[in-house]
């Protein structure tokens, strides 16, 4: 199986700096300075201070080794000037009308990293992302899911 490139958009790269910074300059320290202190406080077997920060440390160390890599290892898309701007491409804010919900949603492109950062974020990966790149307002999709067929028509596109 070859694996996903690691897209990313600017801002997306940006927040997993943050967090990294965040949690190698403020939390790692903090959780380092409880452990040591529960680690001179005695049997360390029967210790709950230093079991569970150690525990939270690994945890921790874990986040801090996913984010290192996934940086390191980051493709950042920056908006081409001579992108056509009215189709649908990485990065891009799209607003949906479901022919079948008879409701509107709003999604936007982004790298596998980015899920999660806010609602409307969809990987590219995804099949709607699939469905929707290199297409125009007015266009009609339509995507399988769980829940099964989804008809959408593209209102707006958007690269704010």
């Amino acid at each position: 199986m070859v694996a996903n490139k690691n897209y990313i958009t600017p801002e997306g790269f940006k927040v997993l700096q943050e967090e990294l910074n965040h949690l190698i300059k403020v939390d790692r320290p903090e959780i380092v300075k409880v452990v040591s202190w529960a680690a001179r406080n005695g049997d360390r077997s029967e210790n709950g201070d230093y079991i569970y920060g150690k525990k939270k440390l690994r945890q921790l160390d874990a986040r801090i080794k996913y984010l290192l890599i996934n940086i390191e290892d980051a493709n950042i898309v920056y908006l081409d000037p001579n992108l056509e701007r009215n189709k649908v491409f990485f990065g891009a804010y799209v607003k949906l009308f479901d022919l079948m919900k008879d409701s509107e949603l709003m999604i936007r492109v982004v790298g596998q990293q980015e899920i999660g950062v806010d609602k409307e974020s969809i990987s590219y990966v995804s099949p709607l992302a699939k469905a929707l790149i290199g297409k125009a307002v007015g266009n009609e999709i339509s995507v399988t899911t769980p829940e099964g067929e989804h008809l959408y028509q593209i209102q707006t596109i958007d690269y704010k």
